[in-house]
């Protein structure tokens, strides 16, 4: 299985760790640690060093209640990091949903485009089908980051979560984009209770059936901290660690993460069990 982007075909056979870089002033765990181009291309340096296959650029805050980032601001956060971090020789992604975002970030090399909306605002879908090669990031979010933890999804969600995706993925394929650029994101945390979020990961077996890679980010999340009782961001190291395992045995492909070493160091022994289990 490969995921076709830009300019990597990404093997994921072994499971990909793709790693968080903010460059805003107010994400929830690491807002203001990496808000200029100098300290977001050293953590970028840095997390490759740590086991990073894949860097996700993100210039607006989608915690809870966060308020939207205007455009110009968005673009000058995000463009000179990616300018520089395509120059790393790794696949470089971006997290927005702003159509203007994405054509500028692919226009200076971007790999994949990470939209929390799944192209539903403006031109995004025009967008990404109108590059050849693009990879693609398709989320599914219950209202928008200034409701969603307001009013969450009431009842089953693993269902409608499949079916919202499956029905986005098959838009993109029919303005002809491959199948094999196109990677679905269940989207824990935004939109769903903490016993949503946890039925997500316990029944994730139905959701990867489909015929899609799956992208899963736990990291650090507050449903973490609710069941671990660790009300701050970074304190949910190894809770965040544990959840990553647990959905890459569940079929994950990529895991989105701030705590890049740690989560490849328990990434090796789920990859160590696996591969004794296979081999006997």
């Amino acid at each position: 299985m490969q995921w076709m982007t830009t300019r990597f075909d990404i093997d994921l056979g072994t499971p990909r760790i793709m790693a968080i870089v903010n460059v805003t002033p107010d994400s929830f765990s690491d807002g203001g640690q990496f808000d200029t181009t100098a300290s977001a291309i050293r953590h970028c340096e840095q997390v490759l060093k740590d086991g990073a296959h894949i860097l996700d650029i993100g210039g607006e805050s989608t915690r809870p209640g966060s308020p939207a980032v205007p455009l110009e601001a968005e673009l000058a956060r995000v463009l000179p990091v990616v300018r520089e971090a395509v120059r790393l020789g790794v696949p470089v992604s971006v997290d927005t949903y702003k159509p203007e975002v994405m054509q500028a970030v692919l226009d200076v090399g971007a790999d994949i485009v990470n939209d929390i909306w799944a192209l539903r605002r403006g031109q995004a879908l025009d967008t990404v089908a109108g590059h050849p090669r693009c990879g693609v990031c398709l989320m599914h979010m219950h209202r928008d980051p200034q409701t969603m933890q307001v009013a969450p999804m009431e009842g089953d969600v693993t269902m409608p979560v499949r079916n919202f995706l499956l029905e986005r993925a098959g838009a993109l394929e029919a303005r002809g984009v491959a199948r094999a650029r196109v990677v679905l994101d269940p989207g824990i945390g935004f939109g769903k209770t903490v016993r949503q979020n946890f039925e997500l990961l316990a029944h994730q077996g139905v959701l990867t059936e489909l015929p899609y890679p799956w992208l899963v980010g736990w990291s650090r999340k507050s449903s973490l901290g609710a069941v671990t009782g660790r009300e701050e961001p970074p304190q949910r190291v190894v809770a965040s660690v544990a959840a990553a395992v647990l959905a890459v045995a569940r079929g994950a492909r990529v895991v989105r993460v701030h705590d890049v070493r740690e989560t490849a160091d328990g990434l090796a022994v789920w990859q160590a069990m696996h591969t004794a289990s296979v081999s006997g």
